[in-house]
């Protein structure tokens, strides 16, 4: 539960919402005998790709997305009230309110714990324009009405307790002190503040602090009442569901909801925002002082709101400057070593938002350089036009983007909120086919009109009589209402297959197999919505030796330098042709393997495969790239250095597992690593590839939509005769006796802290004694906010706002880690200690009640149904299986572990493994200048 950081929010979208499942539609024809049959009080809107819209008479707008192909249905519901709503002293009340929502109501007194029982993946998020709930869950009709009953009893009859407010504003401080933690997160929170003089755009959607600590209940309670109404929510229903059955039960549970007589005298009408910024009228300059080690240069321009014609050519002039590495931003600072990190992003809002450029530099860069290359970068677009090359480069990415959403329901069940603040669900289609007809000329006409220095918040103000002011266009409801009323959207995009995940299912349906050379492929072929694929290629190389010391930093850093050129393509065009096909592809990797993690559609799959082959068997490994990857690594390393959780994270891992210097599973210092790169040549990383790589031990798996024979005999041209010069072998890790040890670092002028926790076990993951840890890890801090430490540290006591424990065994080696963690302020982390110790000797000595283990086991096994049917996840599971030897025999062998499993087995195995007095111990923080408070 957490407010949408405003960081890079567009451009990080994509990847935030990648795992989730791919789920093709279900056929429409139904929909006219629905029609006819529909329950009473409800009302057939548009239909659009696939969704239709409904009505009831208490005003709650309803859509329905139908999917067949995955066993689960997303239930998201969106108010239309965030922190553009708030008043004066309300600051951060639409996300406070959020969390109070999860507190409790009439009939669902313990929300995290249905959260668990159901298997949901639930969360909330605020943004300026909307605040959305949402669960995930496996779809049976018990969890699909426990979910809508959920969502309609909380709609009206939440606590809103005083007593829940006491303990949750600390919570919710911490989470706002963990943002004060960032340079940039505070540095744009200040540009927007002065930016925006009058709109509550510049405000942040956490609220100010002394707003937190001191809004009195009866006022949140007031705003709960005027804004959680029907008349001002829309509830999305996505995924496998009998949409007749799930009309009716919307229509029963919501449609007893009554609309609200709202009126003045009641306090609880629902006006139009009218505030509206005035133009501004000359560039502005903010300046901030805090402790970092990484210098950041903001350049922020209003630009119209998200419904305007206007945007989509905002958009693409946001992607031509802000792409990397094509953009201009980026080669104007980065390429040219002014800056480390730089490019674009853009706010897509219900009214008038911005477009902002960034610049990450380091120390010994000149900050003034860097802002005037941005500056100059940002609006040069008025006057040097963008090319055709530039505009359609930038509308290929821009649109595989919403392509691929839109291929996806339970992203779309979400990513609708977006749009639906922003005056109608239909603008993510509208927005679409805008911005298909976006041209050059229109580019440089809105860079023209928004780009220029008096609507700039960056520069210094400079008085001048005849001020060139950037007059913002507006767009109305009625204007919405006219462009969206008789909108038919696109050809609905195939249906896929409803697809068992079951462990029997999954391996009956998967075919594994082996090259001549050893590479392996696992293809598991199934109709999915918008014939969509979901694969992933590892390249396993190298062993103790040849990857020891400095060469494994080589070895990693190789795996991030393989799209940035090969030697038929550069950087750019690599990136151009993945955008092309649709595909979004990914190089991942640690020393001794790389992964690429690939998502795109039947017809691209053998040209993506191809191109990726030619990028790992050909790579450049160009010189010029090696050195901006360097700086980039460096950049983020030295902002790291002052970091609470990087550093305990690292001092954790060095105390529990103290690999010596030159293995590879050693864990090295920042400055240690800086060092590593520092004197990382590109010859080292060719050497390193020339040694180890190959495909003799690696492999393909995919899953999805595709011809499995043509795929064999695809890869066998690509990768069967690709032989690795030296035998791989894996890191075989080591169990270490450590004895307990506690740990302190200063990390001043950090307004929030990091602890870690933990021990090592001598375990392996296919034991029954790895079973029962699983589900008592879950109990005592692994489940959603229900768990043992969530609900004390977090919901009793109110000291950290992520607080949880963890759990992992290896397959091969007798080696697990039990691990605790929290954030918290500094000054608490004696309240924050004792209260660990408490749960945790707790747990171990007097083991967890019936009723706790039974919704745990529940909880567990919809969540492992859950991720089989997830495509990424299930091809990252196949992937793994080639690793242990395993197949989806194991998976069974678990999960009847599990059924049979009693409360005394998972006690028994807490006692025998977690032992309180042998914990390592990591806390960082500012305690010299915030010293701990006494536990009372």
């Amino acid at each position: 539960m957490t407010p949408v950081t405003p960081y890079r929010l567009r451009r990080l979208a994509a990847a935030l919402l990648l795992p989730l499942a791919v789920a093709p539609l279900a056929p429409l024809a139904p929909l006219a005998h629905l029609v006819a049959q529909l329950p009473a009080g409800l009302t057939k809107g548009a239909t659009v790709e696939g969704i239709t819209e409904y009505a009831l008479a208490n005003g709650l707008r309803v859509l329905i997305f139908p999917d067949a192909s995955k066993p689960t249905a997303t239930i998201n519901i969106t108010y239309l009230v965030g922190s553009r709503h708030e008043g004066y002293g309300e600051t951060g009340m639409a996300h406070l309110l959020e969390h109070l929502v999860f507190k409790g109501s009439t009939k669902h007194t313990n929300i995290p714990q249905e959260l668990t029982e159901h298997g949901s993946r639930p969360n909330g998020t605020t943004w300026y324009d909307r605040t959305n709930y949402f669960e995930t869950v496996p779809a049976t009709d018990e969890n699909i009405a426990w979910a809508l009953d959920l969502e309609a009893d909380r709609m009206v009859n939440s606590f809103i307790a005083k007593k829940d407010l006491e303990t949750e504003f600390s919570v919710v401080r911490n989470e706002f002190e963990m943002g004060e933690n960032s340079p940039f997160s505070v540095l744009l929170e200040r540009t927007a503040s002065t930016a925006f003089l009058w709109h509550n755009y510049g405000k942040s959607t956490i609220g100010a602090r002394s707003d937190i600590e001191n809004v009195p209940i009866e006022r949140l309670q007031a705003f709960y009442r005027r804004f959680y109404q029907p008349d001002n929510a829309i509830l999305m229903v996505a995924g496998k569901i009998d949409e007749a059955k799930v009309l009716r039960l919307i229509a029963e549970k919501f449609g007893a909801i009554p609309k609200p007589a709202r009126s003045l005298d009641r306090g609880n009408m629902l006006f139009p925002t009218y505030t509206a910024e005035p133009v501004q009228d000359g560039e502005r300059e903010v300046s901030l002082r805090r402790t970092g080690d990484v210098q950041v240069a903001l350049a922020l321009y209003h630009v119209p709101a998200g419904a305007h014609p206007d945007f989509a050519a905002v958009d693409v002039l946001m992607q031509v400057l802000g792409d990397q590495p094509g953009g201009r931003v980026y080669k104007a600072l980065v390429e040219t070593k002014k800056a480390s990190d730089a490019g674009a992003f853009d706010f897509q809002l219900k009214e008038p938002g911005a477009l902002i450029g960034y610049a990450n530099v380091r120390k010994e860069q000149s900050l003034d350089e860097a802002k005037s290359a941005l500056i100059q970068a940002m609006e040069g677009a008025a006057s040097t036009p963008p090319s055709a090359e530039e505009v359609e480069r930038a509308k290929t990415s821009l649109l595989k983007d919403i392509d691929l959403l839109l291929n996806n329901s339970e992203r779309v069940g979400l990513s609708l909120s977006e749009y639906m603040a922003g005056g109608d669900w239909r603008l993510i289609f509208i927005h679409r086919d805008r911005m298909k007809q976006v041209k050059p000329a229109d580019v440089q006409r809105v860079a023209q009109a928004y780009l220029k220095p008096s609507n700039r918040t960056v520069g210094l103000f400079h008085p001048t009589d005849k001020p060139d002011r950037a007059e913002i266009p507006a767009v109305t409801d009625a204007q919405i209402v006219a462009m969206t009323r008789d909108y038919k959207g696109s050809v609905t995009l195939a249906v896929g297959e409803a697809f068992d995940p079951s462990p029997t299912n999954i391996d009956a349906r998967t075919t594994r197999s082996k090259l001549a050379n050893g590479f392996k492929l696992a293809l598991l072929p199934k109709q999915t919505r918008g014939n969509v694929v979901t694969a992933r290629v590892t390249i396993r190389q190298g062993d103790l030796t040849s990857l020891a010391g400095a060469r494994n930093r080589a070895a990693a850093v190789m795996a991030s330098m393989y799209e940035r050129g090969s030697k038929q393509h550069t950087r750019q065009q690599i990136k151009d042709e993945f955008d092309k096909l649709g595909s979004r592809v990914f190089f991942s990797g640690a020393g001794n393997n790389t992964t690429v993690s690939i998502e795109t559609k039947r017809a691209s799959l053998a040209p993506t495969l191809r191109l990726i082959a030619e990028v790992l068997k050909e790579p450049a490994f160009d010189a010029k790239e090696f050195e901006l990857l360097k700086a980039e690594r460096l950049a983020g390393l030295e902002e790291q250095k002052t970091e609470p959780q990087m550093l305990a994270f690292i001092a954790f891992n060095r105390a529990l597992t103290p690999y010596p210097r030159e293995h590879p599973l050693y864990t090295a210092t920042i400055d240690e690593q800086i060092a590593e790169y520092k004197a990382l040549t590109v010859e080292d990383v060719r050497r390193v590839y020339a040694d180890v790589v190959g495909g003799s031990y690696g492999d393909l798996v995919a899953v999805g939509d595709f011809a499995k024979d043509s795929i064999t005999a695809l890869a066998t041209e690509l990768f069967g005769s690709w032989k690795s010069p030296k035998p791989f072998a894996r890191a075989v890790r080591r169990y270490f006796d450590q004895p307990a040890s506690d740990a302190k670092i200063e990390t001043p002028d950090k307004a929030n802290a990091a602890f870690l926790a933990g021990q090592n076990l001598k375990l392996r993951d296919d034991s029954r004694d790895y079973a029962a840890l699983q589900l008592g890890n879950l109990m005592l801090g692994g489940g959603f906010l229900n768990s043992r430490l969530a609900v004390r540290i977090r919901q009793k006591d109110g000291i950290s706002y992520g607080v949880g424990s963890g759990l992992g065994a290896q397959s091969l080696d007798s080696v697990g880690t039990f691990t605790t963690q929290a954030i918290y302020a500094p000054e608490n982390v004696s309240r924050l200690e004792a209260a660990f110790a408490e749960e945790l000797g707790r747990a171990v000595k007097d083991g967890f009640t019936a009723e706790e283990f039974d919704k745990a086991r529940q909880g567990w096994l919809q969540q492992q149904l859950q991720s089989r049917a997830n495509d990424g996840q299930l091809a990252s599971l196949l992937a793994a299986q080639y690793l242990t030897g395993r197949t989806m025999a194991y998976n069974i062998q678990l999960e009847k572990w599990v059924s049979e499993m009693t409360v005394a087995d998972v006690n028994a195995a807490m006692k025998k493994y977690i032992n309180p007095a042998k914990l390592t111990a990591v806390k960082a923080g500012d305690f010299k200048n915030k010293p701990p408070k006494i536990v009372p």
